[in-house]
């Protein structure tokens, strides 16, 4: 989940418009035709995360007695058996120092969580200009951090178009993607573009995208509960070979319906048959209290892994 929060769906011809502009003509094939996987060999593995947004409502509380930062955040991750935690930017402090950096790094290797990531809530569907620009900058700057936190992996998105057509739109995000996976590629960080609506509502949509993009450094921040088609778990099926990390919702939105509770078993077994090897990392959304509900869910979650496939 980022700042911005348009679900308006666009056309696919359009979509398909925009990526032909990069020098691509995707019109006579499909995605997964034109892709190739990740190649993962060996077993699946997949280990047990949480995302810092989970407690997005606490990091500014106005309750001092019940405000948290991020050191107690990464205690919560270890106190619940998670194996590593998404220190998500939104909540880091306005002035983001080299020490503060240093500072969560030690804090994580001390209580024995991974970093498993952060995310930036930038837009790439901008004008060409100093707005898009100054996006690309803010992303390179979190490369950067990343690199301090020995994070190795950035949610990252695509947005929908602001004052701009849609092939437009779709030809800078390309381009502004290749930019910044070539940047966090010399420094060692993957670069996860979100399903989240706008010109990525879609699988067929976000993987054009990934496709004309192209770049090893580049993977799908795959979202549970970002789809909202007829079948959300068809879009992830087809998008899960490309994931470099999973964001599990506890529930899930299918079109003309409303939000029902996930399955995390089929979704479990929807990674293992595509061999992934990483973080699935719980953001949590529910209604119920994140102190009562995130354990809970942490323990089906982590019940599933430990179930044979």
């Amino acid at each position: 989940m980022t700042p911005f929060h348009s679900r308006r769906q666009f056309g696919i011809q359009a979509l398909k418009t925009g990526v032909a502009l990069t020098g691509l003509n995707l019109a006579s094939r499909s995605p997964l035709q034109a892709l190739e996987p990740f190649n993962r060999p060996g077993k699946p593995r997949l280990s047990l995360g949480l995302a810092a947004y989970s407690f997005r409502d606490y990091f500014n509380h106005k309750d001092p007695g019940k405000r948290i930062d991020m050191f107690d955040f990464i205690d919560f991750c270890a106190d619940n058996g998670c194996d590593g935690g998404e220190l998500t930017s939104y909540y880091f402090p306005k002035e983001v120092t080299k020490a503060y950096l240093v500072k969560l790094r030690r804090k994580a290797f001390l209580r024995g969580v991974e970093i498993t990531g952060t995310a930036i809530g930038n837009r790439f569907t901008l004008p060409s200009g100093p707005e898009l620009e100054s996006q690309k900058q803010i992303l390179k700057e979190w490369i950067n951090h990343a690199v301090v936190m020995g994070a190795p992996h950035i949610r990252v998105f695509a947005g929908s178009p602001k004052g701009v057509s849609v092939t437009k739109a779709t030809q800078n995000c390309v381009e502004a993607l290749k930019e910044c996976a070539d940047y966090a590629g010399e420094r060692g960080v993957f670069l996860g573009l979100e399903n989240h609506g706008g010109i990525v509502a879609t699988a067929e949509g976000i993987l054009n995208i990934l496709h004309a993009v192209d770049h090893p450094w580049l993977g799908i921040n795959l979202d549970t509960g970002n789809f909202h088609t007829a079948d959300p778990y068809r879009d992830l099926e087809q998008c899960a070979p490309f994931a470099v990390n999973v964001q599990l919702k506890g529930e899930i939105h299918i079109q003309g319906k409303d939000r029902q509770p996930v399955d995390i078993s089929r979704l479990i077994q929807i990674l293992r048959k595509v061999n992934y090897q990483g973080y699935v990392t719980l953001e949590y959304e529910l209604r119920e209290d994140p102190y009562s509900g995130i354990p809970r869910l942490l323990q089906d979650i982590r019940s599933n892994l430990a179930t044979p496939g």
